[in-house]
């Protein structure tokens, strides 16, 4: 089955596309066992209930749209193993990911619902997935996978297919919890402290894309990091929280990092002390500090290894104090 065969915007039963690409009769993410895709249905009304909605952002970045994809599962925490693990390896696996928008059914509700086909995507290969909390079937809270999609051939844009923007900027506070859970971390071992990219060879013209396991990993890293730290300050008998953060007029959704309420101060963490990292943190917590409630709030870089003085020194002059692992002590703590 090729892309020329189907089209953004063409309206299909499950059954329809079933005969074209394989995969099964039901559920979010279909891995064809026939063909070489993965099969994304969506429908606006079933994350309602969970307190999302999957779709396009408004805000575009310099590699273009991006359309949101919450993971499969609805009760406890999602884990990026099976149908999820799909999605995320996809490239790796030399499959496609085409995603579906459902639209009705044929016959008002007595006949098989449509899905309408969107495009054919790529999983950002920057930042893959953001994890989320959001309610289960239970109505507890959990975390969820969150896909970020980016086509890669013609798509469809439809209003009624973006994520609703905020009416105003809204901030929750929500208790801080571990983040590794996800066994798939713990299958990924990490080699060193820091990400090597690949170059591409000479005179090609073939396309290099990084693995997803590479993003998985500098998540990882991420990941244990805040759980030791979450684990220490909790020791010290400190609150220890998280902003949800959405801002008037735009879709996307901010999650900061820890922010300890007993001393007043919000931590940005990095899994590498490498500059762009360094960078990339000091201008989160400039911008999250604008939004939080606390607006005297230290702020504070958290990373896995002391970094060169320079980058120490950056950290300084921006008005930011520094702490860093080493061994089972977190040098800078306590925060001045």
């Amino acid at each position: 089955m090729t892309s020329a065969q189907i089209q953004p915007g063409d309206e299909l039963t499950r059954a329809q596309l079933k005969a074209k690409f394989g995969g099964g009769p039901q559920g979010g993410i279909i891995p064809s066992t026939t063909t070489d895709n993965v099969l994304i249905f969506s429908d606006h009304d079933s994350g309602k209930d969970y307190g999302y909605q999957d779709g396009w952002l408004a805000e575009e970045d310099e590699k273009g749209p991006i359309f949101e994809y919450t993971g499969q599962g609805v009760e406890g925490d999602q884990t990026l193993k099976g149908n999820n693990g799909s999605v995320l390896n996809h490239a790796d696996d030399g499959r496609t990911l085409r995603v579906f928008m459902c639209v009705g059914y044929v016959k008002g509700k007595s006949g098989p619902k449509l899905h309408r086909y969107v495009g054919e995507f790529k999983v950002d290969e920057d930042e893959p997935f953001v994890r989320r909390r959001a309610l289960d079937q239970n109505h507890d809270m959990r975390w969820v996978y969150v896909f970020r999609l980016r086509p890669v051939a013609e798509f469809e844009q439809l209003p009624e297919d973006f994520v609703p923007a905020a009416g105003d900027d809204v901030t929750e506070t929500l208790p801080a919890v571990p983040v590794s859970s996800d066994p798939y971390f713990e299958l990924q071992p990490a080699e060193s402290t820091s990400g090597q990219a690949t170059k591409p060879e000479k005179n090609s013209k073939k396309q290099v894309t990084r693995k997803a396991s590479d993003a998985v990993e500098v998540t990882r890293r991420e990941a244990e990091l805040s759980d030791r730290f979450l684990a220490f300050l909790k020791g010290e008998g400190h609150s220890v929280d998280r902003f949800k953060i959405r801002i008037k007029g735009l879709t996307s959704t901010f999650w900061t990092d820890l922010y300890d309420a007993t001393d007043n101060v919000l931590y940005e963490l990095k899994g590498s002390s490498s500059r762009n990292a360094v960078r990339m943190a000091i201008g989160q917590l400039l911008d999250y500090h604008r939004h939080i409630p606390p607006n005297d709030a230290q702020l504070v870089v958290l990373l896995p290894e002391r970094p060169v003085d320079d980058l120490a020194e950056l950290v300084e002059s921006a008005g930011m104090k520094l702490v860093y692992e080493d061994g089972d002590k977190f040098v800078g703590w306590p925060i001045a």
